[in-house]
């Protein structure tokens, strides 16, 4: 697409007057774009059932959900995690496809989104172990994708961080590439505190590690789960990180990032992030979501565009984080459509 003098957009070589080569062109786009769906993230609603969610997403234009699925004990404590909405332990995959396909909509993933690299070996081992659950019931939906982090030991510099990548990862790829499963890694950093310091909880943060990951496991098995907000504070080129890794973009999470300056001034990059990074709904931020989608869509991507409820402006009730959602569906799903 490209843009006219006057600030419509058209499409290339369009004249005053449709031609039969034009028609044709809208109706491949428009066939492209229809492959896309938008979903949400269900960990936003801790208090709701699978049932309820999948009522309200229904009914407001959302067309998949990506199912939180940490342990039901809801051990994890940390913010945006601990939810259970799929219980892997008690899997009751007639009532789970029920529950979705009676609503028209899908699962884009089986969510989790722990440490598995923990410097505590048993929180480590946990982590791992449930990790190997939720592959299995992913499977045993037909959902055939799980989301969740790489991990990192922060407390280690680079190199060794790695290697323990590569001494933990290759078999869990390898479990779930038996069981017909992917694994979306998402790029999030993870280091918005003191406890993260300095390395952050997950190494998979930008696009050289992403290829040393691929590299040392080439496998179909092993993709991203694609979240542009995180590649904002970064100053990561965005379009160019879906170029170069299009084939591998799984799934993505729409959340949106706004840095504060004032908070940048202050506390400068060597921060990383702390003090100046604002998780936003989409379109709230500075993510140029029309840039990214359409991205996306000349990479080929035909998956769900989840929206990440992470903006404390729309947190405190079940009615703010509603509204959070909304606001997200309205600023994509013109671009989805």
């Amino acid at each position: 697409m490209d843009r006219a003098s006057g600030g419509e957009r058209r499409l290339c070589g369009s004249g005053s007057g449709d031609t039969g080569e034009n028609t044709g062109l809208l109706t491949v786009v428009a066939a492209m774009l229809g492959n896309v769906k938008l979903g949400l993230l269900t960990a936003a609603f801790p208090s709701l059932s699978l049932e309820e969610v999948a009522d309200w997403a229904a009914a407001n234009g959302f067309e998949a959900l990506e199912i939180a699925s940490w342990p039901a004990a809801g051990a994890e404590r940390r913010r945006y995690a601990g939810v259970s909405h799929v219980d892997v332990d008690a899997l009751d995959v007639r009532g789970v496809r029920n529950i979705l396909e009676s609503r028209g909509l899908t699962i884009s993933s089986l969510a989790y989104y722990p440490n598995p690299l923990d410097p505590d070996p048993a929180v480590r081992r946990n982590a791992q172990a449930h990790l190997r659950k939720v592959i299995e019931a992913a499977a045993r939906l037909e959902v055939n994708l799980v989301g969740t982090f790489i991990g990192r030991d922060q407390t280690k510099p680079p190199e060794p961080a790695f290697a323990e990548v590569l001494e933990n990862w290759p078999p869990l790829v390898q479990f779930a590439a038996d069981h017909g499963v992917r694994i979306a890694i998402e790029n999030c950093p993870m280091i918005f505190s003191a406890d993260e310091w300095p390395g952050g909880r997950n190494l998979a943060y930008s696009p050289a590690l992403w290829r040393r990951l691929f590299e040392a496991m080439p496998t179909d098995a092993l993709g991203l789960n694609l979240d542009p907000s995180h590649l904002v504070w970064q100053f990561i080129d965005i379009e160019r990180a879906v170029r170069e890794f299009g084939s591998r973009i799984y799934h993505v999470h729409a959340k949106d990032l706004e840095i504060d300056r004032d908070g940048l001034y202050h506390n400068g990059v060597m921060s990383l992030g702390m003090g100046w990074q604002v998780p936003r709904m989409p379109g709230l931020g500075e993510v140029p979501w029309n840039r990214f989608i359409a991205g996306l869509i000349a990479a080929g991507y035909d998956g769900v565009v989840s929206v990440e409820h992470e903006d404390r402006a729309f947190e405190g009730d079940v009615e703010l984080v509603k509204r959070g959602f909304l606001l997200a569906r309205n600023t994509l799903r013109p671009l989805l459509v």
